[in-house]
């Protein structure tokens, strides 16, 4: 039988004191997040048994959504990093259960149903919601989603959007828009940063119009078709569209179709996610993959961890296909 791994261990693994494990473990402040995110790696590398750090209490996590997703479009992302919650939970011994709520909602009461020791919230939630939900007192960990003194952990959406335009501009790509639902949500306005740093690195200056935000229609399809469509009719349109996610690009191609523009000999196309269908596009959709699966390990061991604040990075990577 092996010995269990201790904190010294990961120390010793990691260069840093038994101190700073304990903090990065138990989520306190006081530590880098790039610091902290290394030493909870190792830690589950070594197979560091977190319920160590934990009462007893957490049996039970609810996984939340906005009812603002529409939810069948949203789940080729979002189901894939509910099986990597749900992995980790079964791993833990915890039973996990889901619910979809909205502002109009009895929160407190839909919550309560489920019983749960602990929440996560995954993707959009309004301040108002999220302040509801944090009156509820239970541990509570935010996945694609940021907000101040809670305990997060996202892909690095900065970085994303800069490799998917960087890209895009090493095409030869030189009038390049971004197309985003709506900049209300955390990881698109990240991307949109990310955007405009490699623009602002190659010295490119691109014109107002050439940020498209859908319309804020019921149908976010409909919406997004309005805006690909002003986009494309534009006196001078762009040569390229960096859209900020892999749904979102389904739609411009579709678009492009039907105007008669071939994709990318008259205009390139970068996404965000690489969702399974991305590789079955046509053509096959160039995007930026993101481990969705492991944004859920990661909410459920920051959960264990016991975290009380700190964004937490996954890495992202850009995957070249034909549509650039």
């Amino acid at each position: 039988m092996s010995k269990p791994v201790r904190i010294r261990d990961i120390a010793d693994a990691c260069g840093v004191s038994p101190g700073a494990v304990s903090r990065a473990l138990k989520g306190q402040p006081g530590l880098r997040d790039d610091t902290r995110q290394r030493i909870i790696s190792v830690a589950q590398q070594q197979g560091y048994d977190f319920t160590r750090l934990r009462s007893d209490k957490i049996k039970r996590v609810l996984f939340l959504l906005h009812r603002q997703h529409n939810i069948s479009r949203a789940l080729p992302f979002y189901s894939q990093l509910l099986l990597g919650i749900e992995d980790t939970c079964r791993e833990q011994g915890i039973a996990l259960s889901f619910l979809a709520i909205g502002p109009g909602d009895a929160v407190s009461e839909q919550v309560m149903l489920h019983q749960p020791d602990a929440l996560i919230c995954a993707g959009f939630f309004e301040p108002e919601l999220l302040a509801l939900l944090q009156q509820m007192k239970l541990p509570l960990v935010l996945t694609d989603l940021w907000a101040p003194g809670m305990p997060c952990v996202n892909p690095d959406n900065v970085l994303g959007g800069y490799l998917a335009t960087h890209h895009l501009i090493a095409q030869g790509r030189r009038r390049i828009a971004f197309l985003a639902s709506s900049l209300a949500h955390y990881s698109i306005r990240q991307r949109e940063k990310g955007y405009r740093q490699a623009l602002y690195e190659a010295q490119l200056l691109m014109p107002p119009e050439y940020e498209a935000i859908a319309p804020p229609l019921l149908d976010t399809e409909q919406s997004l078709t309005q805006a690909v469509n002003e986009l494309l009719a534009l006196p001078t349109p762009p040569d390229a569209i960096f859209a900020y996610n892999d749904a979102a690009a389904r739609v411009v191609l579709r678009v492009c179709e039907q105007r008669g523009l071939r994709v990318p000999a008259d205009i390139s196309l970068v996404g965000f996610d690489d969702i399974d269908a991305a590789a079955w596009t046509s053509p096959p959709l160039t995007t930026i993959a993101v481990d969705k699966q492991q944004l859920g390990r990661q909410a459920v061991m920051l959960l264990l961890a016991e975290a009380q604040e700190g964004n937490t990075l996954l890495p992202v990577s850009l995957v070249a296909r034909a549509s650039a």
